[in-house]
């Protein structure tokens, strides 16, 4: 690209605080880092537990659900390309504010609780090959090492992430190589592929399983959240986000074939390193130790880039008041939201104390999904909102038949976890109510209220989603 062209490019994005600092390419490894994290590497064996040896399935069911949402998404992002994600389509598309603030908290705590199940992830069974320590204490330090690499700098950070999204991917292909190798030598059971769990039917153990499944995949939507800090979003982001969904599921559906292959079911439901165990079971020489270096990575990967997405979350939030405009500070040389980090991170340090990955998963996918709901009905009560720019544009069958995904998945969740989902939603009622007081007990008080970046300023305006515009 020139010169010229990149001007043109960048002068064609809407003005921000942030630093537009990445490009294409890193928006694509953005994305497929954040969908092949601990997803992969930690719930293969949960998976198998739930659909037997036919671990492919729900793993192509849940990305053809994905790719409805994300549909929805591409058009919505390349529309109103502001941080905020959901929340900010929700705001726009129903204008009630308790609509748009119940949307991006539930955004936010299914980010907060995913960081936590990965936390969790790195500090089980594929850090233990290395150092035999409790797991909670590991967790803790590893959320504070994201913390700081995300306080770093966006850019710091998406380098940081194409490196380890390359390395999660080597090991991945280590995996299907392995037992590549293991058939070639005439061990492994390809039957087991189509082998479902005992006493279910095919079909429904793999809508079930397509649950556990879909958090494989949900990482797509944290992009929306750094869309400001995209050069050019309007033209690179659906490329990104239907690339690296592709690419991921062409992974997953691989892995998965070579879990069933190299190990029954019940081995690969019993491990909390379940990839590990497949590699062993290859009995090709790859070390121990080396393999669970990398699935180390993936995980950690996955969780710098949620965390990425919950702080520029609840910033995005802050400057449309639905969240405290404390949480819009941004270090003044490094341009990132540093008080929404330091909160976000508390939150998902003291979620570590409180759940395992089976049940963060699950509840993650549950919030998630009326999230999904939400955006997916946006796009098409939107379409009557023109814009001046060009921008991507799905068939309406998509957003619709994504609604219909989105019901589906909701009618297959546990009770316990829609009993985990509706405390987290009324906490969201709560400060929602709190900060509504505090809006209007304000101005009784008298004293204009301190000045922050992202807050409102002379000269600017807010537009009809409530962002600040010069």
């Amino acid at each position: 690209m020139t010169d010229t062209a990149r001007a043109t490019d960048d002068a064609t994005a809407p003005p921000t605080q942030l630093r537009r600092g990445i490009t294409g390419p890193l928006l694509f490894f953005f994305i497929l880092g954040d969908v092949l994290g601990a997803g992969i590497y930690a719930l293969v064996g949960v998976l198998a537990g739930e659909v037997g040896g036919m671990l492919w399935a729900p793993l192509l069911l849940a990305l053809l659900l994905a790719m409805l949402t994300a549909g929805s998404y591409a058009e919505l992002v390349t529309k109103y390309p502001r941080a905020g994600g959901a929340a900010v389509f929700a705001q726009r598309a129903f204008k009630r504010p308790l609509i748009s603030f119940l949307v991006g908290f539930s955004m936010l705590a299914a980010g907060v609780t995913s960081a936590a199940g990965l936390a969790l992830a790195f500090a089980g069974e594929y850090f233990r090959t290395f150092l035999d320590v409790p797991t909670i204490p590991v967790a803790i330090v590893f959320l504070i090492v994201v913390a700081a690499l995300n306080m770093r700098g966006i850019r710091e950070s998406l380098g940081a992430n194409v490196v380890m999204t390359i390395i999660e991917v080597s090991g991945l292909v280590i995996v299907v190589a392995a037992v590549g190798v293991l058939l070639g030598n005439g061990g492994g059971d390809v039957g087991r592929v189509l082998e479902p769990a005992e006493g279910s039917a095919a079909a429904l153990t793999v809508l079930g399983g397509a649950i556990i499944a879909y958090y494989s995949f949900v990482g797509f939507e944290t992009s929306a959240n750094v869309i400001e800090e995209v050069k050019n979003p309007r033209r690179d982001y659906p490329r990104a986000l239907f690339g690296a969904l592709l690419a991921a599921g062409v992974v997953y559906v691989l892995v998965g074939l070579a879990s069933s292959i190299a190990l029954p079911a019940s081995e690969l439901a019993e491990s909390s390193g379940p990839l590990l165990a497949v590699v062993e079971a290859t009995r090709v020489a790859v070390p121990s130790w080396l393999f669970s270096l990398i699935a180390l990575i993936a995980v950690a990967n996955g969780a710098l880039l949620t965390m990425i997405m919950a702080s520029r979350l609840a910033y995005g939030m802050a400057e449309q008041g639905l969240l405290p405009s404390a949480l819009a500070r941004v270090l003044p040389e490094r341009r990132t939201p540093w008080v929404a980090i330091l909160v976000t991170t508390g939150v998902a340090i003291v979620l570590t104390l409180v759940g395992d990955l089976a049940t963060l998963a699950e509840t993650v996918v549950l919030l998630l999904l009326f999230v999904f709901l939400s955006t997916n009905i946006a796009v098409l009560v939107l379409r009557r909102d023109v814009v001046a720019e060009e921008h991507f544009r799905v068939w309406t069958i998509v957003p619709v038949l994504g609604i219909a995904s989105c019901v589906l998945l909701l009618s297959q969740q546990e009770p316990i976890v829609w009993l985990f989902g509706a405390v987290l939603l009324a906490v969201g009622v709560v400060l929602h109510l709190v900060a509504q007081w505090n809006e209007r007990r304000a101005p009784r008080d008298g004293a204009a209220p301190e000045q922050h970046d992202g807050e409102q300023r002379d000269g600017e305006q807010r537009d009809g989603d409530g962002v600040t515009r010069p």
